[in-house]
């Protein structure tokens, strides 16, 4: 049980970090940038409004 514990921290931890990356990253992008990526996900149900 100990095993699964720690893998689960280690994949949350993973997770948090790309996730502070990506918003790294799209503070820089421009607003075409934006709404270019919001298409891309919105197409791919990646975001379903």
């Amino acid at each position: 049980m100990a095993y699964f514990g720690s893998y689960t921290q280690t994949e949350e931890y993973r997770r948090e970090e790309l996730i502070r990356k990506i918003e790294h990253a799209l503070e820089n992008l421009t607003v075409q940038e934006l709404e270019a990526l919001y298409y891309d996900m919105t197409t791919k149900s990646y975001i379903n409004d």
